[in-house]
Parts: structure tokens; sequence; C-alpha cells
């Protein structure tokens, strides 16, 4: 078992609430699913319904999932050193587009940012200490979990993922092949741990420790 950072919700009801109030409709981007978010040098994007997919290419060519930004949490080019770095929407998405200065000149917001960075500095966390786990059985495992605890939703079966992950973005997040994904899904699924909706989302059997 490696460490699942657990999503802290006063915090983020405290940021969505901020950001609403700070911010009309107007100022709302929406993007369909499957879409390339741009990436401008000097603003942060702010996911406020919806979920994006933050990845990279390696110098072979392959895609490389760096991480998920969902409701309440940023990313940008400010945020990230990474050559080849692209944000796309996993499902009709809104944004909020923010400039650097804009966040300079407002402290309540610059500090709800500080918050949501560290949210997704503990994924990152996470993620780094998946790729130590030397079965590849318990990276899958642990991937699903950190998801299912940052990003499930409740029900009768445990915690419902909302997006639709493929098996090759499991295996671009784990450094594994999407044959081996397929495989250990499979295993999983019958072992009951694992089940898949009528809507083909992951359901993860298990409800996360009180804290």
């Amino acid at each position: 078992m490696v460490f699942t950072p657990a999503r802290d919700a006063s915090r983020s009801d405290g940021f969505r609430d901020l950001l609403e109030a700070s911010y009309n409709n107007n100022n709302i981007v929406h993007l369909n699913a499957g879409s390339t978010v741009p990436l401008l040098k000097n603003s942060v994007w702010l996911v406020v319904r919806g979920m994006v997919k933050l990845t990279a290419i390696s110098m072979q060519g392959d895609e490389l999932l760096l991480g998920l930004a969902g409701a309440n949490e940023p990313f940008g080019d400010p945020l990230t050193q990474v050559d080849a770095y692209a944000a796309i929407t996993m499902v009709d998405t809104d944004l909020l587009c923010v400039s650097c200065d804009t966040i300079a000149r407002n402290p309540a917001l610059a500090i709800g940012l500080l918050q949501a960075v560290g949210q997704r500095y503990r994924q990152s966390e996470a993620l780094l200490a998946l790729l130590g786990l030397r079965r590849i059985e318990e990276r899958v495992r642990g991937f699903l979990e950190l998801l299912a605890t940052s990003y499930g939703q409740p029900c009768d079966q445990g915690l419902r993922l909302n997006i639709k992950l493929t098996h090759q973005d499991i295996a671009a997040a784990l450094s594994t092949t999407r044959v081996t994904v397929t495989r250990i899904l499979g295993a999983l699924r019958d072992e009951g741990w694992l089940q898949i909706d009528a809507q083909r989302r992951l359901v993860i059997g298990f409800l996360p420790a009180s804290r």
C-alpha cells in the first residue's frame, strides 16, 4: 500500500466559493471532452468542473501521463518545466483562466491557489511512490486507489470514477504496457475489487478509511 492523498473537502469548497464570488460565467471557458487546452505563458488554468489529463511526450515518442487536474485544481505553463507538456479534457470541462498578475494582486486567490497546488504536489508524490513498486499489479491497484480517493464518487459498490481512463492511459502513468494493464484489470474484476458500470466507468470496491 502506498500513500494516497485525501482531498480536504472544506478547503476545496472554500476555494470554489472564492472563485464563484470573484468571477462570473463570462470568464468560464467550456471545452468538450477530448479538447486540447491552450497553454499560456503567464496564465494559470483552474478546473471549475470536469477533468483534465496532463501529458508529455518522451524522447522515444511515447505519451506519458503526468497527472490529472480535477475540480478546483490548477495547471498551466507557469506550473511546469516539462517540455512537450499538454493538457487534454477527459470529459466536458469548464475552465477559468487567471493571469499571474491577477493572482499577485489578490492575496485570497493566491492562498487558495497555493493550497490547490499543494494537492497536485501530493498527487505527484504518490505517483512517484507507485513507480517505485516492483510488482505491476501493486502499481495498478495503487493507481486506481489514488484516483478513487482523490476524485471518486461514493456509490453502493465503493467509489465510482466519473472519467473514462483507457488502458493506455493507465499504462502511460505506470511505465508498463497496455496488454499488461488489461490483464491486471481483468484479474481485479475477477476478484470483485473492480467493477465496470453500464456507462463503462470504473468502480473501485473499497471505501477509504476515516481520517
